[in-house]
């Protein structure tokens, strides 16, 4: 009788925890009562992990098809409805205080918008593929937060297999604490999205295409649902296709896929290939829509002006949009040889920026100040010329129908090619003839 008593004494306590999640009480109660089984049996549920995902999608890709936020300021709970169970590593990151969820690899059939909005501990949240085989999703809370519980709830019922993230209000030191312990328990992420340095050498001058963002991180974002990850990979591939075909150069991509890759790696891929040229390719964004057109920036550890150091702000948020837990770093520069390169790599980033500039004018629209310099960490390399290239505004509807465009992408790559060709034009004509010697 005792026992029976115990038992009932818990379903109150579910039902009364539900209840205070408003809303959504009937599916937290039933999300609440499953999760005390899973509490109790968690190897039943890993065992059922492999099986259940091979008979709910055949053994292929699981999906994520729904998603949920309910509860208030203390305790919030997120749940996704998915195709199969999967297994978890969750973890908290701070500055800003964020939440991150790691899966494998999975693909989110989820509405447009889907996490642009929160409650209670949760200010938004996104997802997306962070690594080839590994999917994220990062949580950006309204505060410090704990991880009470997070777990996958195998198929029951009817209803589909659920992932739960549940989080409570905590103190600022307890959230340090807990950051503290998940760092020192996971590996290193400062080369996140990316596998060991590769180097390589060539007689020919290597030139290495960043297509920006990718995976998780969307980038900007036109009203019409246009994401620019999906501008600068398909514009970076064709203009690797062009210089390939020239025959001058040897072409990188730092992705060719949508796949995330931290600030740090794309760096890492330029240094490890010798790069004699790095493009970082973008498409800006700005409160006013009626500002359009295309700008190039090189490194500076002061912005050329406001506005340019805005763009460097935005940017360099790439990877705590991802939740890369990022080092910490000192900009103090002991080598004085290290210097000397920076100063020289810096001389070359700018010329190649003003004939960029002069030959994109004959191909698309410019801003009224194109050639700009602020602190963007991705082209901080100290031994690689490097610029960054904002293509256009997907805020300003003009600048959004050119980059969609395979016409206006054609003739704008065209313009690059002929600004390359310039730049490595003086290289060329000091290299000794071929067939006379030196």
């Amino acid at each position: 009788m005792r026992g029976v008593f115990i038992a009932a004494s818990r379903l109150l306590a579910v039902v009364a925890l539900a209840a205070s999640l408003a809303p959504a009480a009937c599916m937290i109660a039933a999300e609440a009562a499953s999760a005390q089984d899973t509490a109790q049996a968690p190897d039943a549920l890993q065992a059922q992990d492999a099986a259940q995902a091979q008979s709910t999608s055949g053994g292929g890709e699981v999906h994520a098809v729904g998603a949920r936020i309910a509860g208030d300021g203390e305790r919030t709970r997120l749940v996704l409805d998915l195709s199969a169970p999967v297994r978890l590593g969750a973890f908290p990151l701070a500055d800003p205080a964020r939440v991150v969820v790691d899966l494998p690899e999975m693909r989110f059939d989820l509405p447009a918008g889907t996490g642009e909005e929160g409650r209670g501990l949760i200010a938004r949240w996104r997802y997306g593929l962070i690594a080839p085989g590994k999917s994220r999703i990062v949580i950006d809370t309204t505060g410090p937060v704990a991880i009470d519980k997070s777990f996958v709830l195998a198929p029951e019922d009817g209803q589909p297999a659920r992932l739960v993230v549940d989080l409570v209000k905590t103190s600022e030191k307890a959230f340090a604490a807990a950051v503290a312990r998940a760092r020192a328990e996971r590996p290193s992420s400062h080369a996140e999205g990316g596998g060991a340095p590769v180097v390589a050498s060539a007689a020919l001058p290597v030139i290495v295409l960043d297509p920006g963002h990718g995976g998780i991180d969307t980038g900007a974002i036109s009203p019409s649902g246009v994401k620019e990850k999906d501008i600068t990979l398909p514009f970076a591939r064709r203009l690797k296709e062009k210089l390939d075909a020239s025959g001058r150069f040897l072409v990188m991509l730092t992705r060719d896929d949508d796949t995330f890759l931290s600030l740090g790696r794309r760096v890492e891929i330029a240094r490890g290939h010798a790069a004699a040229l790095f493009i970082s390719i973008h498409a800006d964004s700005a409160p006013q829509d009626y500002v359009r057109g295309a700008t190039v920036y090189t490194v500076s550890d002061r912005a050329s002006d406001a506005e340019a150091a805005a763009v460097a702000a935005l940017e360099n948020k790439s990877d705590i949009i991802a939740g890369v837990d990022l080092p910490e770093t000192s900009d103090i520069v002991t080598d004085i040889l290290v210097d000397l390169a920076r100063r020289e790599t810096r001389n070359f980033s700018h010329r190649f920026s003003g004939e960029l500039v002069a030959d994109l004018g004959k191909a698309t629209h410019l801003t009224v100040n194109p050639q700009r310099a602020a602190g963007f960490m991705v082209l901080r390399a100290h031994d690689v010329p490097s610029v960054l290239v904002e293509l256009g505004y997907l805020t300003n509807a003009e600048d959004t129908a050119d980059l969609t465009n395979p016409a206006w992408r054609e003739k704008t790559t065209d313009a690059m090619v002929d600004a390359i060709d310039a730049f490595f034009a003086p290289q060329v004509a000091r290299k000794p003839d071929a067939a006379g010697g030196g």
